[in-house]
């Protein structure tokens, strides 16, 4: 059952799955066999949400939702971790490469709570100067690469992870390890009654420009994976496909194919394989598809602690349309 913390999207439901934790480490690259599921802790009520702000209008959806606190979950991508759990409620979800030239996504919650998400997996460095565009968010994920753990716990983020909060996670024994860690995101934010609501982050919501491309579809490329996006214009909203196979029902309104710089970072994962580092400061080329439409756009994020402005090429703000926003952080293309 979602937890709806606004009327932003009537019916959203979770997909409901017994869940386990996946015993990924600190790297939270490696697997193990799956241990036997651990008892359901007693039931956490969050803390009540706050009045509206900003005219009841989430600025991360530009739908009606109630201020509440913001939740970034790490999501396990490649093939083995699909179907995805309680991705269609997500606000916002960005897709950002990591080793192999494989992608992560990290789903942003704000109106709406599932009650489950994942699978989760582990951070990454390009996750700090990403998030602190939000405040103090709180932060969920598998674990981290030893060397890396001092910089998240130094980071504005109220951290919940498999060995710091077990009770906020369980875990699946129908899937394997690591692949198998799911999130329960009541949990996670009774953990954390200080994190930052949901703020504007850059982004505008209204009318389309005008102008544009017609598009059908549009499939982005990372070095080892794509995404597909088809637009359905019965429901005005864009259907996914990753890697050739559609997972579920997500459905975003607006998408972003972000273009920034993709480098190494001075981290690796268990196998030796280099980190990339997403870069989401500067400037740069973007695409937003929405109604059925490719519009040429610019980015802009002075520092980490502003937000992402999009124009038209012509300087005027490129809006996006109301509901869930996919951000596609790609070096490609």
């Amino acid at each position: 059952m979602t937890a709806a913390r606004g009327n932003r999207r009537p019916g959203a439901v979770a997909t409901a799955v017994l869940c386990a934790v996946a015993a990924a480490g600190l790297h939270g690259c490696s697997g193990s066999a799956p241990s036997k599921p651990t008892p359901t802790p007693a039931p956490v009520t969050p803390p009540p949400a706050t009045p509206p702000t900003r005219g009841g209008v989430s600025p991360l959806t530009g739908l009606p939702a109630r201020s509440a606190p913001v939740l970034a979950v790490k999501i396990d991508n490649v093939p083995p971790a699909r179907p995805h759990t309680g991705l269609a409620d997500a606000d916002l979800v960005y897709a950002e490469q990591v080793e192999s030239g494989q992608t992560r996504l990290m789903a942003v919650y704000s109106s709406h709570l599932p009650a489950r998400v994942g699978p989760v997996r582990s951070a990454r460095e390009s996750d700090l100067a990403l998030l602190r565009q939000f405040g103090r968010p709180v932060l969920a994920y598998s674990g981290a690469q030893t060397a890396l753990t001092p910089l998240l716990r130094a980071a504005p983020l109220h951290l919940v992870s498999e060995g710091s909060t077990p009770g906020a996670f369980a875990r699946d024994p129908g899937r394997a390890a690591p692949h198998n860690l799911y999130l329960k995101p009541v949990r996670a934010l009774a953990t954390a009654p200080g994190a930052t609501h949901a703020k504007d982050i850059g982004f505008r919501f209204g009318p389309a420009p005008g102008g544009g491309t017609p598009v059908n579809s549009r499939t982005v490329r990372f070095p080892a994976a794509r995404y597909t996006f088809t637009w359905v214009p019965a429901g005005h909203v864009w259907r996914v496909a990753m890697d050739g196979r559609s997972d579920g029902p997500l459905k975003p309104a607006t998408v972003v194919v972000q273009h920034v710089s993709v480098r190494p970072s001075r981290f690796h994962d268990f196998l030796g394989a280099v980190s990339p580092y997403t870069v989401t400061t500067g400037s740069g080329r973007a695409e937003v598809l929405r109604d059925g439409k490719v519009h040429e756009a610019r980015w802009s994020r002075p520092n980490a602690d502003s937000g992402t402005t999009f124009t038209t090429p012509a300087g005027a703000p490129m809006t996006f349309a109301p509901g869930q926003v996919w951000v596609l952080l790609t070096g490609t293309g």
